[in-house]
């Protein structure tokens, strides 16, 4: 999967700034907490990639943005079979994932609660400690975990693949 390219066509349409809150470091950062999650959960890695690339991919603001996630998953929706390929029962995890994200407490689908898991992890960045009730997971309830994502959020930690594999440049234009 080319979660450069991916990343690409969201970049187009995107209302925020890239490097903002809710923007390409924080999807980084969902990235790696889901897909470290996945290895304890057995979480669909790649519902769990696409998850962090398109859940706040259509917000626009900063703040309560009602309807955002459902946004992101029909521009999921748009540029499968083109920018990505899922068969249809994990793209259905991907949409309900992304759709549900900010008002769904838990779900019956251990993807679909890593992905949401992934995203509560990294509240640090506004300066929330995720709460281990409001964690879907038992990896994500782990306290080395929660602390291991929580210092990498509040530190706003960057993953080197979102300058060296996305392109996305410290000075992205509209700095």
């Amino acid at each position: 999967m080319d979660t450069a390219a991916i990343i690409r066509e969201i970049l187009t349409d995107y209302a925020l700034h890239p490097r903002g809150f809710h923007g390409v470091v924080h999807w980084a950062r969902v990235l790696e907490n889901g897909l470290k999650l996945a290895e304890a959960t057995g979480a669909n890695q790649d519902v769990v990639t696409l998850f962090a690339l398109f859940h706040d991919s259509r917000r626009v603001n900063d703040g309560h943005d009602w309807g955002h996630g459902l946004r992101g998953a029909q521009l999921a929706k748009r540029l499968r079979g083109n920018a990505f390929d899922l068969d249809d029962a994990s793209f259905e995890l991907l949409f309900r994932a992304c759709e549900w994200h900010t008002e769904g407490e838990s779900d019956s689908d251990l993807t679909v609660c890593t992905c949401w898991d992934a995203d509560r992890l990294d509240l640090g960045r506004v300066g929330i400690r995720p709460d281990p009730k409001y964690l879907c997971t038992k990896a994500a309830r782990s306290p080395a975990i929660i602390e291991w994502a929580d210092k990498r959020a509040r530190r706003e930690f960057e993953p080197t693949f979102v300058i060296e594999g996305w392109g996305i440049p410290l000075d992205f234009p509209g700095e």
